[in-house]
């Protein structure tokens, strides 16, 4: 066996036996992630790994192809989701979140970036690239009212490590009581600076939130009574902290209003999106996502990547009777 031979083995066993994602595997190894993923490829063209899948259903690769059909993507990840358990979920979409990030960024890219659980679990996957000139944008109000964490600044912080970047944040909340306080304050220039670069990124990774009274952002103390109500019986889920109906629309327009950060029309404007999120919890707000054309590649996770494709087909099915 010669050298490399040797090293493609031992990526082919932390990829395929430990389940390490290409980058953790390259950290190992001290290769970059191309050379790793070149490696694990050579391990299978020399024969060295098979695959026998015993699932029914279809691998992974095909669920991918089957959700860009499905959806009109440019890219589909699905992550394994076979623990079950809510942090292996986030974890896996992390490590594969992460992965489509550090594709994407090149020297003098502007990073429009959400917050969120999901959100940290991608920064935290996050390997670090030596690339310059990088910008790093937050695209909402991250401020809570209460004892819960939103780790906003944590996830920029750790997106500008990865990246040498530059770091642009929005001290501010999700949203105000008042329009006229949020004019107000967005009219302070550097604040318009920074909204303003958030619209002219190269691209937004971001996630779905879910519509659930415990959910991050219903619990953060940014709504009234009143609000969550009417979020609770007519939101399928938020993205950038913007509530959104089955059509994809703003839900309440007045709380709309108040939001700080970008819009659900300036973030369609970008040519590349990228939404990571998973779960059944999130699987309405996904779905409805996806249909109104908000992200052009996805990250989720095997099960609501089944979840979706079964309720495409029983549309496409109802549509042709």
């Amino acid at each position: 066996m010669t050298n490399k031979d040797e090293r493609a083995l031992e990526a082919a066993r932390l990829y395929y036996i430990k389940g390490l994602p290409q980058s953790a595997v390259a950290k190992t190894l001290g290769v970059s992630r191309p050379t790793a993923s070149k490696l694990i490829q050579y391990a299978r063209d020399r024969g060295f790994v098979t695959i026998s899948i015993n699932d029914p259903g279809e691998d992974r690769a095909g669920l991918e192809q089957r959700l860009c059909d499905a959806f009109d993507l440019e890219e589909a990840r699905v992550s394994s989701s076979a623990n079950g358990d809510y942090e292996s979920l986030l974890d896996g979409l992390g490590a594969v979140g992460a992965e489509v990030v550090e594709d994407l960024v090149h020297d003098g890219t502007m990073i429009g970036v959400s917050w969120g659980k999901t959100m940290w679990s991608v920064a935290r996957h996050l390997g670090h690239r030596d690339v310059q000139g990088v910008e790093v944008i937050q695209l909402k109000g991250g401020l809570s009212f209460t004892s819960w964490e939103t780790n906003d600044m944590e996830t920029m912080n750790l997106f500008c490590r990865a990246f040498n970047a530059y770091g642009r944040y929005l001290h501010l909340p999700v949203a105000f009581d008042s329009e006229e306080v949020k004019r107000l304050v967005e009219s302070e220039r550097h604040l318009r600076q920074v909204l303003e670069m958030g619209r002219e990124a190269d691209f937004a990774v971001f996630t779905v939130g879910s519509v659930q009274p415990d959910s991050l952002l219903l619990s953060a103390g940014y709504l009234t009574t009143a609000e969550q109500s009417v979020v609770l019986e007519r939101a399928k889920g938020d993205i950038c902290s913007r509530f959104f109906d089955e059509e994809g629309k703003p839900c309440v327009p007045s709380l709309d209003r108040r939001t700080v950060g970008i819009s659900l029309e300036d973030l369609r404007k970008k040519s590349t999106r990228v939404l990571v999120a998973g779960g059944q919890r999130k699987v309405d707000g996904l779905e409805v996502a996806l249909k109104a054309g908000y992200a052009t590649r996805l990250v989720t996770d095997e099960l609501s990547a089944s979840t979706l494709l079964v309720r495409h087909d029983d549309d496409c099915g109802r549509e042709q009777v």
